[in-house]
């Protein structure tokens, strides 16, 4: 089966405004994410990609675009089963007003239990998630052959999600995988289990130097705006 090449948006101008976008309209790469993406080609240039399938959301758009453009055959398909989680009435709030609600504590230690209001459960969209992978993978093996190389683009929970159903965790540990903007996960798919290759690779350690004031200890929900 194939090998699934997940990437993360680039930083956008909810990731540096401390947001959670959701499915807000109009959210785009910010100037880091813009370099990111255009870094993009390059990092995978070694690659023989097959198909692109991206979430409809414009930051993701815009993330493979300079792919696209560096690789004129390319295929791009829009799947909105891999677009962002509905988070409802939190979309478009202020991460440090959420980090307060009693839900987050929730969505924190007990996601599979969590329900965004007036949008979807993190297990619905992990399901989603899932399903889209494995319809695409039987797809791009009839299409491709069994050794092909494709890539997604979507979402840091999205991706945290479906890594943690390769690596047969349950969705209540998936808080504990991150995933930095523009990053690079790849999982090898097989008959009878996948295997995790990459996990959240940028090639850059940035993110590992200690800050004046260190991160918290919960996850952050959406996934964070990385390196500063």
């Amino acid at each position: 089966m194939p090998t699934l090449i997940l990437v993360r948006h680039g930083r956008s101008t909810a990731n540096t405004a401390g947001l959670l976008a959701g499915w807000t309209p109009g959210v785009a790469l910010d100037e880091r994410g813009i370099a990111q993406a255009a870094a993009l080609p390059g990092r995978l240039a070694e690659l023989p990609i097959s198909e692109v399938v991206t979430s409809p959301l414009q930051r993701c758009q815009e993330t493979v675009r300079p792919l696209l453009d560096a690789r004129p055959g390319l295929r791009a398909h829009t799947d909105e089963r891999i677009g962002e989680c509905h988070y409802g009435d939190w979309s478009g709030r202020k991460l440090a007003e959420l980090k307060d609600e009693p839900l987050m504590e929730v969505v924190q230690a007990h996601p599979s239990a969590a329900a965004f209001p007036g949008g979807e459960s993190m297990r619905a969209m992990q399901t989603r998630a899932a399903e889209a992978v494995r319809e695409w993978n039987a797809r791009v093996e009839r299409d491709h052959g069994a050794d092909a190389v494709y890539l997604m683009c979507s979402h840091g929970d999205i991706i945290k999600s479906l890594v943690a159903d390769a690596l047969g965790l349950h969705l209540d540990l998936f808080q504990r995988i991150s995933v930095e903007p523009c990053s690079i996960t790849a999982i090898r798919y097989t008959r009878l289990r996948p295997f995790l290759v990459r996990l959240g690779d940028t090639g850059d350690f940035a993110s590992l130097v200690p800050r004046e004031e260190p991160p918290g200890q919960d996850a952050t929900v959406g996934g964070g705006a990385g390196a500063p």
